[in-house]
């Protein structure tokens, strides 16, 4: 009886509550029951993918499901495997095209979006080709090998008035988006730290570190755009100190630890915490710390409400997330339906093409400081960066 003055009344009768912001699956689920869209009677886009390797795999999972396009050309060569992509993904009204077939998707004029996913040193020649044949295009990083011939491609795309789209997926990750949307607001007061832990997982295939472009251009990149688009500033020096453990990833003259620190013109600091090889799983973490607080985002776990005890060996949860495919499964699939938004003239890229070429610019730095032993100097042009407000 001591508690029935605490009674309410029937849930019925009151207001009925929302779900949390953070629920964003359920906000899918909700536009869905609804039909609530803003794709009603948006033309079926049909689609080329070049490569289907770890990226393209990844980008062929959405895309097979995806009613918004039609997968209309596959281009990858190895053929063996084309009978059993035809079944597995149910493409058998794709042409499947090895690469030096590929001047038929240039020449189709119904294609209209090609996605480039196949290895680095391809990627300059399938953009441009793409571009000048008026087709939108989304290219995994980088766009090209060289600083300058990356800019070529963004002024052709300029040129055609085809979107060219090079993003880094994390932005996309609902996580990383709630913290930076946090750090916006001043909740932090001005950062001081930043910190990015990154730790691959699974050791990457020596094949593919061949010719992956090095560790800070393949993997370091990602933790340079998450501090820089966070924080909304770019580094004007750069201190990184590298060291190779595997010797046949020493052989290809990369490194596989890397500890870097970058100072940004309000005083920030920056700490990249980075490894190609890690044995408990895709570890991902996010710090950013200020006068006001601290905000975190930490490992993801799949089965992540399950935890054990037995005898005396305390508590026992699931593991982390894998790999990448898996963590940023997510971020993949919104990334893509930000680019199809972008070319149905839907939305305006969130990603700047100056925000790609100065992740590039840092990377590059980094790596010179790695190999040098010494702090390096970073100096930007006037119209190299993006306008902040």
């Amino acid at each position: 009886m001591a508690t029935t003055k605490f009674k309410e009344a029937s849930p019925y009768v009151q207001p009925t509550p929302t779900p949390p912001p953070e629920d964003y699956l359920y906000k899918i689920y909700e536009d869905n029951v609804a039909l609530k869209s803003s794709r009603t009677g948006e033309k079926v886009l049909n689609l080329a993918i070049f490569g289907l390797g770890r990226a393209g795999t990844i980008h062929l999972s959405s895309l097979a499901r995806n009613p918004r396009v039609k997968i209309t050309y596959v281009v990858d060569d190895v053929e063996s495997k084309w009978a059993a992509l035809k079944e597995f993904w149910g493409l058998n009204d794709a042409t499947f095209l090895n690469s030096k077939q590929s001047s038929a998707v240039f020449k189709d004029p119904k294609v209209d979006v090609v996605v480039v996913a196949s290895p680095t040193f391809t990627h300059e020649d399938i953009v441009v080709e793409s571009l000048k044949a008026k087709k939108a295009v989304f290219c995994e990083k980088p766009i090209a090998e060289s600083r300058e011939n990356s800019v070529k491609c963004y002024e052709t795309a300029k040129a055609v008035g085809k979107p060219l789209f090079c993003a880094f997926n994390r932005r996309f990750d609902p996580s990383y988006s709630a913290v930076r949307q946090r750090v916006q607001k001043g909740e932090v007061g001005h950062v001081q730290t930043i910190k990015v832990c990154s730790r691959d997982s699974p050791l990457p295939s020596i094949e593919y570190l061949r010719t992956s472009g090095g560790i800070f251009h393949d993997c370091m990149v990602h933790d340079i755009d998450m501090m820089t688009w966070i924080i909304g500033e770019y580094p004007i020096k750069v201190a990184v100190q590298a060291h190779t453990h595997i010797p046949e990833i020493k052989a290809l003259d990369d490194h596989d630890t890397v500890a870097a620190t970058l100072y940004f013109p309000s005083g920030t600091l920056g700490i990249v915490d980075l490894s190609r090889n890690c044995n408990y799983g895709y570890d991902q973490r996010l710090e950013v710390f200020g006068p006001k607080g601290m905000l975190t985002a930490t490992n993801e776990q799949p089965i992540h409400c399950v935890e054990t005890q037995y005898g005396l060996n305390g508590l026992t949860t699931a593991p982390i997330w894998y790999s990448f495919p898996s963590r940023y499964r997510n971020a993949y699939q919104t990334e893509m339906e930000h680019f199809l938004d972008i070319v149905h003239g839907k939305a305006q890229s969130i990603v700047d093409y100056r925000e790609t070429l100065a992740v590039s610019k840092i990377a590059t730095a980094c790596e010179e400081s790695a190999r040098s032993g010494k702090m390096v100097e970073i100096k930007w042009g006037a119209d190299e960066l993006p306008k902040r407000n």
